[in-house]
């Protein structure tokens, strides 16, 4: 999809101009266009002004307000036809995005209908704007996350039910150990993004509700009828309305950025992971490439996990980012000095980084390639020496753990040394072939025998009941 075509920004069942994503290089490696678009400045100035003409209908609708007052407000509230480059210097003056804006959408009522103008903003503080106009964003985020998502869990599953008999090295502490299965790693993927999508999902729908306090969080200019403009507000912007407002408790941001902050950790796992097995030195799998995708600029013998390299980045990003909120929520009082301030940009930046690693490891799942010839031949390539806790689980039980560790230690380092496979050098040790005889040697290094619970593993990642297990947890 190109700039041009990306999707329109439906509000009220009304569609806005198309918006292209913004051209700005220094983040073109830490969003999507999708995202990139829903946090453009043309889009957070409409979500300002849609506040102010949804604030406007509901106190017409109370009797709050002359209808024909919020009628040319709703006609003055769009983006298109503000000037982009004036309002953020004025807004770094104020050091507030709703002063100036409120001032300019006020002068554009006033050319069209004078007596309308002193209507706008009406009872509402500059925080109200700046919170729901973030909320208005910020609901825009889910499908785009979550078409990304599906696609990525659609993936892994498939692949991790190819690969349920696929044997490859297990490796704990990166080195070599007991085989697993590529299908069981695959499901621990899944699991986990599955997981973390559930506590995300969970946290976008606390987060997405109106803000409406005015100055001290009592909407006293509104009289008795606060309350009422509040909940017809919600209702127009199909936002939930809260017990009060929340000017300086930003609990349900904060669960949100942390949401974000785990699920992006379990992407970046799946992508260190991947990657790793990626090295010319491993070959057990590799992301797919293409025109433009994986190259180097002075080597072209290059395949880079460029998705891989993305989800990555965001992971070591957002964990910082998250923390920054985090500090940010001790406010002052009922109106906080530099807390909230702080917010745009780093909401901002954890929602699309989340969402880049996303979009980055669905497509690397989709085409993943994988090799189980190479799987098998690495571990063959440990000579047997993977197989020691095997060993030491039937010799343990004749001679004693101890000694069976000793008798094992010393045949691997041997194994390694003489470059031999470790059963032939554990068939001329006397204590071994007194008790494990030669067939049992031999069957001592087949992967597949020694497997365990792995596909009962597998299978119980992928289950519907973990999730109903998660459930019962909570």
């Amino acid at each position: 999809m190109v700039a041009g075509d990306s999707p329109a920004y439906v509000y009220n069942g009304r569609i806005e101009d198309r918006f292209c994503m913004p051209a700005r290089l220094i983040e073109s490696l830490a969003t999507t266009e999708a995202l990139a678009n829903v946090f453009s400045d043309q889009s957070v100035l409409q979500a300002m002004l849609d506040f102010e003409a949804a604030l406007a209908h509901a106190e017409a609708r109370l009797g709050v307000i002359p209808r024909s007052a919020a009628k040319a407000i709703k006609n003055a509230a769009k983006a298109a036809e503000f000037d982009l480059s004036t309002l953020a210097a004025d807004i770094l003056r104020a050091g507030t995005p709703a002063i100036p804006v409120v001032r300019a959408l006020t002068e554009r009522v006033r050319q069209k209908k004078p007596d309308a103008a002193g209507y706008v903003h009406w009872g509402a503080t500059s925080q109200d704007v700046v919170d729901t106009a973030l909320v208005l964003l910020l609901k825009r985020a889910p499908p785009i996350l979550s078409g990304d998502l599906s696609r990525l869990a659609r993936a892994l599953r498939k692949l991790s039910q190819e690969h349920k008999h696929t044997v490859m090295l297990g490796r704990t502490l990166m080195q070599p150990a007991p085989p697993i299965t590529f299908g069981l790693k695959v499901a621990g993927w899944a699991a986990s993004v599955e997981r973390s999508k559930k506590h995300l999902d969970q946290a976008f729908a606390d987060t997405l509700v109106v803000q409406l306090g005015g100055a001290s969080g009592t909407l006293a200019s509104l009289g008795k009828k606060g309350m009422e403009v509040a909940r017809s507000l919600a209702d127009h912007i199909k936002l939930a309305c809260p017990e009060a407002p929340w000017h300086t408790q930003r609990e349900r941001l904060a669960g949100l950025m942390c949401a974000c902050g785990v699920l992006t950790g379990s992407l970046g796992k799946m992508a260190r992971d991947i990657s790793l097995l990626m090295q010319s030195e491993v070959t057990e799998a590799a992301e797919p490439g293409g025109e433009g995708r994986g190259g180097s600029s002075t080597m072209p013998h290059k395949n880079n996990p460029i998705g891989c390299a993305l989800t990555l980045a965001g992971a070591h990003r957002v964990p910082g980012l998250v923390a920054s909120f985090l500090t940010g929520m001790v406010q002052e009082h009922e109106r906080g000095l530099g807390g909230w301030q702080a917010e745009w940009p780093t909401v901002a930046a954890v929602i699309q980084a989340t969402g880049l690693a996303a979009a980055s490891m669905a497509e690397v799942a989709e085409d993943l390639k994988v090799d189980p010839s190479r799987m098998r031949a690495n571990i063959e390539a440990t000579r047997g020496a993977i197989f020691a806790e095997r060993a030491a689980m039937l010799l343990g039980a004749e001679l004693g753990r101890e000694a069976a560790y000793k008798i094992l230690q010393e045949a691997s380092k041997k194994s390694t040394k003489q470059k031999r496979r470790f059963s032939e050098v554990l068939a001329e040790i006397s204590e071994v072939s007194t008790h494990l005889d030669r067939a049992t040697l031999r069957r001592l290094e087949a992967p597949e025998e020694y497997l365990g619970s792995a596909e009962a593993f597998r299978k119980a990642l992928l289950s519907p009941k973990s999730s109903q297990t998660q459930k019962k947890e909570r």
